[in-house]
């Protein structure tokens, strides 16, 4: 089998024996399923095998602990404060790439050349079809206002895509406002931050709230979903903005590893991960937006609407990602 999706698959490598054929070896923070149609046509297109080990916890931990004997190669994460925090363990090293840096707007990768953004998810609101009218959702600024009271659900604010969203409020703003605007999203709560993002879409189907804070790309899994299309049907999404800004993105990333022992085929992964074929599954198979200025988002995609990123990088995000989990903390956002 091309693709062995287990740490067992990573034995050669690791013990240094000679394998019969290139391949590239991922740690994944992302299910393989996810992202194994990739790896499918990357293989039929080049012949290098690729083997993915999911490691949901720890990775930075676990690649400290290998050092320079990780079979790794690559490190796929979803969420850029992962990928800033692989890099900061000092495992990973910087990618001189001409096709990287053409195919990935400069927001979307490291000014180090460390980690490059491949994929991009909106922070969105999602509104009650019957409960909410179609534009009344406009800001992130606004769902601190007391018209909401009572009518937003969410998961913990100390969620690493909440976390990512009141750090781009810091961003845009500065401390004081920003706390302020926690204590006031707080208040507005229907009930205590809870689940992941697709239990909010479920509260607002079953009358619990009118609006919740999710990821796009969840409600196009939740329509491939029999049990949770009705949950998912019963709600819009609303592309909020910043005042003077546009709406909140995130990433999912690629990073290649100090030891890397598949320098060159994990680089030639990188590159095609990049390109219009790749950026297209990706965006077919994940419901996800390409990274890539010009590459087609899915039907589906599509029909949520357009919107206008926000034009803050972000690396610059992730530098107030310290200061806002304290504030979250500071104002006791989950009680």
């Amino acid at each position: 089998m091309a693709h062995r999706i287990a740490l067992a698959s990573f034995a050669l490598t690791a013990l240094g024996l000679p394998s019969a054929a290139e391949e590239v070896n991922i740690y994944s923070h992302r299910q393989p399923e996810l992202i194994q149609p990739l790896m499918d046509a990357f293989t039929a297109e080049t012949g290098i095998d690729v083997n993915i080990a999911f490691v949901d916890k720890g990775m930075a931990e676990r690649l400290v602990a290998e050092g320079n004997r990780s079979p790794a190669d690559l490190v796929l994460t979803v969420d850029v404060a992962r990928l800033i925090d692989v890099v900061s363990a000092g495992v990973t090293q910087a990618v001189a790439s001409p096709v990287l840096e053409a195919n990935i707007p400069a927001a979307y990768r490291d000014p180090n050349n460390q980690w490059f953004g491949l994929t991009t998810r909106a922070r969105i609101v999602y509104a009650s079809k019957d409960r909410v009218k179609d534009g009344e959702v406009t800001t992130y600024e606004d769902l601190a206002d007391p018209k909401w009271k009572g009518r937003i659900c969410m998961r913990s604010g100390t969620n690493d895509y909440n976390v990512a969203l009141t750090a781009a409020v810091l961003a845009h703003h500065d401390a004081a406002y920003t706390k302020t605007w926690l204590e006031g999203v707080k208040a507005n709560l229907a009930r205590k931050p809870a689940g992941g993002d697709r239990d909010q879409v479920k509260a607002i189907w079953a009358g619990e709230c009118d609006i919740g804070i999710g990821n796009t790309y969840y409600l196009g899994e939740m329509l491939a979903d029999p049990e949770q299309a009705q949950w998912a049907n019963a709600v819009r999404i609303q592309f909020p903005v910043f005042e003077g800004g546009g709406t909140h993105l995130n990433i999912s990333g690629v990073a290649m590893t100090k030891a890397a022992p598949n320098h060159d085929a994990a680089l030639r992964l990188m590159e095609w991960l990049s390109s219009d074929e790749a950026q297209k599954i990706y965006a077919e198979t994940n419901y996800e937006f390409p990274v890539k200025p010009g590459v087609a988002q899915s039907d589906l995609v599509k029909s949520w609407g357009s919107f206008t990123p926000d034009t803050l990088s972000l690396a610059e995000v992730a530098a107030q990602r310290p200061e806002a989990l304290k504030l979250i903390e500071e104002v006791d956002f989950d009680n």
